[in-house]
Order: structure tokens, then sequence, then C-alpha cells
């Protein structure tokens, strides 16, 4: 599910951030977005899901969509402009056998969701970036749900099921 421009701090943050709060266990990590922090987050998804005791394919999966959805902050949130005040959030929460996890910063934002999430497409063809971080973040997980507002930043929240499957 994909939403732009609407009052995005009211609908999913409320629910996401009511069902963090009542989870039995939850994480959030504030770090600059750096390029060289995109491997810290994850490895500490990574770490904090293996309590649901995964298989190594679900970690490689969590590990992949965190690292497409914080290099994204980096290199389009923030542009690559880092002046020691550009922040990321992450956060994760456990439901039974189900990772939910929240990628969050206060950049430029997406004109325009439904463009960006299509594969190949890139606003930095000079970089050579393959326009396929949303497709991958989509394919690896269970849910992804973008939101954003120009100007004020983008939120990418993503689920998965871990194990039973």
């Amino acid at each position: 599910m994909v939403k732009q421009n609407e009052n995005w701090q009211d609908r999913r943050y409320d629910k996401w951030q009511n069902e963090w709060v009542a989870s039995a266990n939850h994480m959030k990590l504030v770090f600059a977005a750096l390029p060289e922090n995109e491997g810290f987050a994850r490895v500490a998804v990574a770490a904090f899901m293996t309590q649901l005791n995964p298989v190594l394919e679900e970690v490689d999966d969590v590990k992949t969509a965190v690292s497409e959805a914080v290099t994204n902050s980096i290199i389009h949130g923030y542009e690559n402009q880092n002046n020691g005040r550009c922040e990321i959030e992450l956060a994760a929460f456990l439901t039974e056998q189900c990772l939910h996890i929240k990628v969050q910063d206060t950049g430029v934002g997406i004109e325009n969701i439904d463009k960006a999430m299509e594969p190949l497409f890139t606003t930095k063809p000079e970089l050579e970036r393959s326009g396929m971080g949303f497709a991958f973040m989509e394919a690896f997980m269970d849910e992804l749900d973008v939101e954003s507002v120009p100007g004020e930043g983008c939120t990418v929240y993503m689920s998965k099921q871990i194990g039973g499957q």
C-alpha cells in the first residue's frame, strides 16, 4: 500500500506507534545519515530478529530491505548531504512471528511515490543508481507501505513473517 501527501503522521504512524508500544519487545535507533551506517542498520535489525529463530534466507531478505530503505534515505532523502544534522530513525518490533520495521528520514520527501516505486526509475542516474530499491523491498518483505510529504521526509514501513512458511 502506498500513501502520498495524506496526513501521514496520523494514520499509519499512529497504528504503528500503538503496536510498537504494546509489543513485548521493540527497538529504536537514530543514527547519522552516512553511507557507512547502512551496514550498522542491517546488522542491528538482523540481530534483533534472531529471537524469532529465522532461517538464513529470511535474515538476508530483511537485511537487503533495510539496506535499500536506509540507502534511499541517504541518497535521495538527504541527497548525500550530511551536515552532521541529517539523521535516520530505524525502529522495529515483534508480534508473534512477525518482524515490523520503520525507516524514517526528515529529508526532501518524495514528489510522486507511485513513480518512485516503478522498477528502474531513479532520480539520480548520474550516480548510476539502478532504481530497484523499492522493488527489492517489495520482493523481500511481506508488506511495504511508503508515506511521504515533499519537504518533510519519508517513512518506509515493512513487515515480514518469520518461520512457518
